[in-house]
């Protein structure tokens, strides 16, 4: 059975909301800017939540704009720069999908195709509004008679187009929903990586904070692993909110405690702390699922350090503790999630792989003794998978592997390099 995704475009497969971000651009000299900014913006939650009707709350924003094409041009501009994070990572999905990818609209296409074209989507299957432009070129209404500048309109669009298959609807909005309302796709996810609309995400199938989300429970192809808002960050101690902001930005699951209780460090894939909360090696040792720890501050014995090696779990400290430096814990923590790099540990040996496009990554720790790196190698060749980047170090209790492999292999192969002997962990990384 065919498969098609049907995918908005504001606060979706952008951050924003694109009228918006056009008002501030045309009306940024008007003394009243401020008031008109915010009629805009409620204009657009009402439709947004239901509240009112797209049609009307369309209508009223574009009379608002005052608008020409030189406007039109610095938004696309900035828009590029605003495509949601984890649209933007796996753009390779949409390359794989050109056909069977819809962008369904209630904005226009005059900023939307400029954006979406250059990640694989054929402008054919774009779907939105067109403005309306004086002889020079100021922007004077829209074309009223697309349905998608109606209420209910991608319903009616859906109708129209007949698609035979399985659909998936992906969006923040309303008019989202109405999709799977009305019957017109099999399942709606509430896209929330921008914004949370708690009356759409109460009716959707699925809420998918990330695209990497949408794809791993449909066990689809995706640029990483693992959705990072399924991992957990454990945050204990006096840890600056600017140092959480980090972490809120990659999408991690936040959750803060005023001490390390076993239950929750058990369940934490990353561990914020300060010198005054570290974790003991007796619960380094039960925390399966730990892979890093950022102490703002100082490790306070050897023993933390070496437990959490031989149990594969990596730490940054900051002896210094410079307090003007709060991004210092949080950037070599995500660095390490995202590329796999330990500079600046003080337990793993350092290495800063660069990354390869098109590749996969492969992170085995285990203990340092000699032959792991043939038994992998070996690994490879038996399934005559092609290694276009491989990275060795160790100190005095683990060694630590970085292995980039051409995409395309059995899932077996995972399975194997698991059961190496000595293996202490193993992460598909990306």
């Amino acid at each position: 059975m065919s498969q098609y995704y049907i995918i908005d475009f504001d606060s979706t497969f952008t951050q924003v909301e694109a009228l918006d971000e056009l008002a501030r651009i045309s009306l940024k000299d008007r003394l009243d800017k401020e008031k008109i900014f915010k009629q805009i913006e409620n204009l657009t939650n009402a439709a947004m939540e239901g509240r009112m009707s797209f049609a009307e709350s369309l209508e009223a924003r574009v009379r608002l704009l005052q608008a020409d094409q030189v406007h039109l041009r610095q938004l696309v501009k900035f828009l590029k720069r605003k495509v949601s994070e984890s649209f933007s990572r796996n753009k390779e999905f949409f390359a794989a999908n050109a056909d069977k990818v819809l962008i369904v609209s209630g904005g226009f296409k005059d900023f939307i195709i400029p954006v979406v074209t250059e990640y694989h989507i054929k402008k054919e299957n774009i779907y939105a509004n067109t403005f309306t432009f004086d002889s020079e070129g100021n922007i004077t209404g829209y074309d009223d008679t697309n349905p998608l500048s109606q209420e209910g309109g991608k319903v009616k669009l859906l109708k129209e187009l007949n698609l035979d298959g399985k659909i998936f609807g992906i969006g923040d909005g309303h008019s989202d929903y109405q999709l799977k309302e009305s019957g017109m796709v099999d399942t709606f996810y509430a896209f929330t990586e921008n914004v949370e609309r708690k009356g759409v995400t109460a009716k959707a199938d699925f809420v998918t904070p990330s695209f990497d989300e949408f794809l791993y429970l449909n066990k689809m192809p995706r640029a990483i692993s693992y959705p990072k808002n399924r991992i957990k960050c454990l945050v204990v101690g006096d840890i600056e909110e600017e140092a959480l902001v980090w972490m809120r930005k990659e999408g991690y699951n936040i959750r803060i405690r005023s001490s390390i209780e076993e239950k929750y460090l058990e369940e934490a894939g990353i561990l914020f702390c300060d010198e005054q909360h570290q974790p003991t090696p007796e619960q380094l040792a039960q925390a399966g699922r730990l892979k890093v720890i950022g102490c703002f501050g100082k490790i306070s014995n050897r023993r933390i350090g070496d437990t959490a090696c031989e149990n594969g779990i990596i730490i940054f400290d900051d002896p210094k503790h410079n307090p003007r430096n709060v991004e210092f814990i949080p950037k070599r923590v995500i660095d390490f999630m995202n590329e796999g790099k330990t500079h600046m540990s003080c337990n793993f040996p350092e290495l800063q792989p660069p990354r390869i496009n098109n590749a996969h990554r492969l992170i085995h720790i285990h203990k340092n003794v000699p032959g792991i790196l043939v038994q992998i190698n070996d690994i490879f060749a038996k399934h005559d998978i092609n290694i276009v980047g491989e990275f060795l170090v160790t100190n005095e209790h683990i060694g630590y592997v970085i292995t980039d492999v051409n995409k395309g292999y059995d899932q077996q192969i995972l399975t194997e390099l698991k059961k190496i002997e000595e293996t202490i962990r193993f992460r598909l990384l990306y």
